[in-house]
């Protein structure tokens, strides 16, 4: 008895391989922070390239057709890799293609290298949550996950911001520079702090077929989708939509409060994730659909749109960790190629969310926004509601 005891008193104070996960959150930081510098320096790069800013918004359209076109094929390519050659790759590859944009003066020249930065992003989140998952125990997978995802919301809510002040304040391509500098030094951190795993030998690997087939991975892929177009159409479109509350001039604020809210997410992810996935997903679904119909009643009262921001930030901040999560758990052996088709899927929902929110926009205004976006998260909660055999199961996950 008084064995299992200590085993079970070890169990509880292990502790997580913190400066390894760290640097796989910096790695998500650096994808962020690439994939979305453009978008907040579009009049800089537009006058210094002689451009129009719908020319230079496609360095971003460039970045997620790359990851896009990218993910499933190089995750495919490199799974029988060394696990840390193919991180040093990734990083390896914002060093260059980041560079590059620095240095370049003609146009399609940097759009190809976004394209290429954008399939290092998509090899690069196809990679890190199987990576964190292997680096501890299965009852603390889930606690791992949520510390090497923390790079998206402080990436969203610091890094983007800072960004785009440096930009107007010391010139966009001295940005870029700086973004490739970080790149350099990420690549020592995981030489010295991140731990080398074997990848996959040919007779353990599943085809591209047999993981999407796999019971429980098509229905995580459907919430992903109908979670993520409704969480993008709001995010994209926040200014006009909060233009009724008399706070568009303060989208600043806005968008700091939803960053904040998301940090305090994935650290409520954290504490939840290993017990409680299920219910975890259920109660983020269920806030964000209430949050919606909240908005569409009350989105002209500045002070009731602040405090749906909040609940909004606070139900995504931890969707990427609970999602890779199941996803990862619902494939086994296959969870790089399933994280892989997840990357190709959350950037679908992206671009969708961009066309169909300026449709709607323009065809019907910014009030239909909150009753779409209910729709598709009540969509995505019925389905992972009725999902409990091999999707999001009850109980610990490692029961």
């Amino acid at each position: 008895m008084k064995s299992i005891s200590n085993q079970s008193q070890a169990i509880l104070t292990e502790r997580l391989p913190i400066a390894a996960l760290l640097a796989l959150a910096m790695t998500g930081f650096i994808c962020i922070v690439t994939e979305t510098l453009p978008a907040g320096l579009l009049p800089e790069i537009s006058m210094t390239m002689h451009i129009s800013q719908a020319y230079a918004g496609q360095m971003v359209t460039s970045y997620a057709i790359g990851s896009l076109m990218a993910a499933i094929p190089l995750t495919i390519a490199t799974r029988g890799w060394p696990r840390r050659r193919v991180l040093l790759l990734t990083i390896a590859g914002f060093f260059t293609f980041n560079s590059i944009t620095a240095l370049s003066h003609d146009y399609i020249l940097t759009l190809i290298a976004r394209f290429f930065a954008g399939a290092s992003a998509g090899l690069a989140w196809s990679l890190l949550a199987g990576y964190a998952r292997r680096m501890v125990a299965p009852h603390q997978q889930g606690r791992a996950l949520a510390v090497a995802m923390i790079g998206t919301p402080i990436a969203l809510s610091l890094g983007v911001p800072m960004g785009t002040f440096l930009g107007g304040f010391i010139g966009w391509r001295i940005v870029f520079w700086i973004m490739s500098g970080l790149a350099l030094i990420l690549m020592l951190w995981v030489i010295l702090k991140v731990p080398n795993y074997p990848g996959q030998k040919v007779h353990e690997s599943m085809p591209l077929k047999k993981v999407f087939t796999t019971l429980g991975v098509r229905p995580i892929l459907a919430v992903v989708i109908t979670w993520m177009l409704a969480h993008n159409m709001l995010y994209t479109y926040i200014a006009p939509f909060i233009a009724s509350a008399g706070i568009n001039q303060r989208i600043d604020l806005v968008l700091l409060a939803f960053g904040i809210a998301s940090l305090f997410g994935i650290w409520i992810t954290s504490q939840l994730i290993d017990r409680y996935l299920r219910t975890t997903i259920l109660l983020s679904l269920a806030a964000f659909s209430f949050t919606a119909i909240v908005l569409g009643l009350a989105t002209h009262i500045s002070m009731i749109v602040y405090v749906c921001v909040v609940i909004w930030g606070v139900t995504f901040g931890g969707a990427a960790t609970l999602l890779q999560t199941a996803l990862a758990d619902a494939a086994g052996r296959g969870a790089d190629v399933a994280l892989s088709m997840n990357v190709v899927v959350w950037n679908l929902a992206i671009a969708l969310a961009g066309v169909t929110g300026g449709l709607l926009l323009d065809l019907l205004g910014v009030w239909i926004f909150p009753w779409v976006i209910t729709i598709l998260v009540m969509v995505a909660f019925i389905i992972a509601y009725f999902s409990r055999c091999y999707a999001f199961k009850s109980g610990p996950r490692d029961a």
